[in-house]
């Protein structure tokens, strides 16, 4: 029987997908994953996203959020139109959100503000948050400990920091988001991925980003999850089985899916 697995974070109503978003959708469900969750960007990414929710309402669900790399001068009109849907919508989580010191560091102190306050609001729906943390990752660690009195849950998305990073999220009661970064000849994840609990980890594409190998550099897709779960398993000397049923087990309570 075909392993059922989720896709905690793909960007499936990204303008690459235009020409076979549909297809792309289907390709996956047909590959078993069950459901595909949606990061938003800014306010400009909101209608596709909830147009493909529309689309596929049980497979395709959507988060809100403002993604750190569109924290500009703007940023409180955006952070306002996130705290609107919040206040209306049906999403399964606050994301994505986080801090990104990789592309430009001029907005650092106005990222930091926008992911504290979207820490306040996801508290105050009691909604998951979906972390990204580029060249940030202390920061972000700092920032989830600052907030964390026992209610904050969430998962540090695309991870791929080291042993000592991955046990403060995890002793923070926060999962790990893994994809295809895992499969990468460089990534240091592969080398303790297997010392980890299977209970803390989540699979995640980030499509279109961060194809898997074999499609390294391709345009990623949610179809390519069960190579991450397979490389998992040979990592973890186990079954593919076991990574979907856990991992899927993760996401289902951690999303309230």
């Amino acid at each position: 029987m075909q392993p059922i697995i989720i896709d905690t974070h793909t960007h499936l109503y990204d303008e690459q997908f235009d020409e076979d978003r549909v297809q792309i959708v289907n390709k996956a469900i047909a590959a078993g994953v069950e459901k595909m969750l949606l990061p938003n960007c800014n306010s400009t990414t909101i209608d596709a996203m909830m147009s493909l929710h529309q689309a596929f309402p049980k497979h395709c669900l959507p988060m809100m959020g403002l993604h750190p790399v569109y924290v500009k001068e703007d940023y409180k009109q955006e952070l306002e139109i996130v705290n609107q849907q919040l206040a209306q919508g049906n999403f399964v989580a606050v994301g994505e959100i986080g801090l990104d010191f990789y592309w430009d560091t001029s907005f650092k102190s106005a990222q930091i503000e926008a992911f504290e306050q979207q820490i306040v609001w996801a508290l105050a729906y009691q909604l998951p948050i979906v972390i990204h943390t580029r060249d940030s990752i202390k920061e972000g660690i700092a920032i989830v400990r600052k907030y964390q009195q026992g209610n904050l849950k969430g998962v540090f998305h695309c991870f791929s920091g080291d042993a000592a990073e991955a046990k403060a999220i995890i002793d923070l009661g926060f999962h790990l988001g893994i994809g295809g970064v895992l499969t990468f000849k460089n990534s240091g994840l592969k080398d303790f991925i297997h010392q980890l609990p299977l209970s803390s980890l989540l699979l995640e594409t980030d499509a279109p980003y961060l194809a898997p190998v074999p499609y390294r550099g391709k345009r990623n897709e949610s179809s390519y999850l069960p190579l991450v779960a397979q490389f998992i398993a040979e990592k973890m000397n186990c079954t593919v089985q076991e990574i979907a049923t856990q991992t899927t087990q993760n996401a289902k309570a951690l999303f309230q899916l």
